[in-house]
């Protein structure tokens, strides 16, 4: 059940699927009935919402409406909970948040099962860089997100969460290969690289704080945390590594630092929108408490 706008729920259901038919097929439609009502919105707003391209985008316009439709949504579900206190009618909540790769391979699950087992919410995640994932609250995709931007996004709070250390990480024969006479400028230049994807910056901000050199070593591109990890194990390259995710090939000599002196703290924070939603006060209670258990509290 929902009390939405069928045009601004064929709208959400688009941009949220990426195109016309994976839309219908949510919402139980036809691709043209669809159509039609994104058709009928936009004339009715008198701007063009929505790009139609793989996958659709929202223009600028589209992605204010967003924003505006996901916490309609979210209060909504709320408002029809309250309603249906005593029934399962009123259906699980859905939460659409970003986090970054790392988070989500180290604590971030442990949260959102917490909330589930709890509030039986649902999840729609978003992998995002966490000096990008405040993009995905502009655009209006998610209500919430893990970010390394402290400043707000306007209309968002934000709350600290702790700080993420990186280690920069090799297997020993890697390290005697590459690094034998020590980390600089030339051996850098050489060693092959790992970095998640295009945005990741964490390896170019180590090898600036080594040498202010202008580098272009080897890469390798492998967007997996544990990828990462186990692809610097089997000698593919070195990368920055959450610390969390060593404790056991460290012990185990597949991996080792660098650099043992070196590392790279990122803070972390949690912003969302500044909405009254028992729903978001939830979620940002059990992350909250378990970034206390798995996040740095000091620097």
């Amino acid at each position: 059940m929902s009390l939405l706008n069928p045009q601004l729920a064929a709208f959400a259901a688009v941009l949220g699927e990426g195109s016309f038919d994976a839309a219908a097929q949510r919402l139980s439609l036809t691709p043209s009935a669809i159509s039609q009502r994104i058709k009928a919105l936009e004339d009715r707003l008198g701007q063009v919402l929505i790009l139609r391209r793989t996958p659709c985008e929202a223009t600028p316009a589209g992605k204010r409406l967003l924003g505006s439709v996901q916490q309609l949504r979210l209060l909504e579900a709320e408002t029809l909970k309250a309603f249906h206190a005593a029934s399962d009618d009123a259906g699980p909540t859905l939460a659409a948040l970003a986090v970054n790769a790392d988070s989500l391979a180290t604590w971030f699950l442990s949260a959102l099962a917490d909330l589930h087992e709890r509030h039986q919410l649902l999840f729609d995640v978003r992998v995002e860089d966490q000096d990008h994932s405040t993009d995905l609250l502009r655009d209006g995709s998610v209500l919430g997100a893990i970010t390394a931007i402290a400043k707000p996004v306007q209309g968002c709070v934000v709350k600290k969460l702790g700080v993420m250390r990186y280690l920069p990480i090799a297997s020993p024969a890697f390290v005697k290969q590459y690094f034998a006479r020590g980390v600089d400028a030339a051996s850098l230049a050489k060693a092959p690289m790992l970095v998640f994807n295009r945005k990741d910056e964490l390896q170019w901000r180590f090898t600036r704080s080594v040498t202010r050199a202008r580098l272009a070593p080897p890469m390798h591109y492998l967007p997996s945390s544990t990828a990462f990890v186990e692809g610097a194990a089997l000698g593919l390259g070195w990368a920055m590594a959450p610390e969390s995710m060593l404790e056991k090939p460290f012990a185990e000599g597949t991996l080792q630092s660098i650099a043992p002196k070196q590392w790279l703290d990122v803070p972390l924070y949690w912003q969302h929108w500044a909405i009254g939603s028992k729903t978001l006060d939830c979620i940002s209670e059990a992350l909250l408490g378990a970034s206390a258990q798995a996040l740095r509290h000091r620097a």
